[in-house]
């Protein structure tokens, strides 16, 4: 007698024979139904997406860290970063990331050569968007002891770089509960979080890829303050102006003691006040 076959094994069946399938990106993403067009981007990236993760994780590594860079041993190797054509090479994590228009860094965002550690330092600050928050902590399970948290940061609109790191802030964070009890901290930034620590294939904690700390007391802004401050924060997190209003949302600054830089190998640098004001970032 002939067995029968099921439907469950004629289905798969039918998907082994299948030669080619097409990915979709599980990431859920939060757009308005009336948001025609950032659907249709958001689908566009999901289909731009697919291809590169049917590769195999060489392939993925290759994609990341072009060959030029693989192995280079150079004197200033920031130098690489840079194209044929001058600007810096493509952003290479792009993976499930949605696009901000508004905050976008410029394409001749270099790093400055290692030995300018002024300019490092703002170059650093600058084009964060966002740092470490270190406190004494007054809950009270860990009261008196340190407590790290990640706070949204800005010195200012892309083109108007300050050095000065504002924050908008609520007093229910239990970082602002610390502050409010003992202002100083000290916020700390890595080069990680842009591209070059990236495209050199530096671990985070690679003295040649950056890591920046500035400490100080933080202060509530004042009023003739504060139009530059709203401009400096919400030109670079758009999303603040929509972040509820019930929360008594103000904003803050951090008035800076000592700038602590580590770039390159020797050891750190502790970089003057006023050599750090009067350097840019571009």
């Amino acid at each position: 007698m002939r067995p029968q076959c099921s439907p469950l094994a004629a289905l798969a069946g039918f998907v082994c024979l299948c030669h080619s399938y097409t990915l979709r990106n599980s990431v859920s993403w939060a757009v308005s139904s009336k948001d025609v067009a950032a659907e249709e981007e958001l689908d566009a990236i999901s289909e731009e997406v697919a291809p590169a993760l049917l590769v195999d994780n060489a392939g993925l590594w290759k994609q990341a860290y072009p060959s030029r860079v693989l192995g280079a041993d150079v004197e200033n190797p920031k130098e690489l970063i840079k194209s044929d054509g001058g600007d810096v090479a493509p952003r290479s994590s792009r993976l499930f990331s949605y696009r901000v228009k508004e905050a976008k860094r410029p394409v001749n965002a270099v790093p400055p050569p290692h030995e300018e550690t002024a300019r490092t330092a703002r170059y650093i600050a600058h084009y964060s968007d966002w740092g470490h928050l270190s406190t004494i902590s007054t809950q009270e399970k860990i009261k008196g002891l340190p407590f790290g948290n990640v706070f949204s940061v800005s010195d200012g609109p892309l083109d108007n770089s300050t050095g000065v790191m504002y924050f908008y802030v609520t007093a229910r964070d239990n970082t602002v509960k610390d502050l409010q009890s003992n202002p100083y901290t000290s916020l700390t930034f890595s080069e990680a979080q842009g591209e070059f620590c990236r495209q050199m294939v530096y671990d985070p904690e690679d003295p040649r890829c950056a890591r920046l700390t500035l400490t100080g007391k933080m202060v509530e802004v004042a009023s003739e303050e504060l139009e530059f401050a709203k401009e400096a924060m919400f030109s670079r997190h758009p999303a603040m102006k929509m972040w509820p209003v019930g929360h008594n949302w103000f904003f803050m600054k951090l008035e800076l003691i000592q700038i602590w830089l580590q770039d390159w190998l020797g050891g750190v640098s502790l970089i003057p006040l006023d050599d750090y004001l009067k350097a840019t970032p571009f």
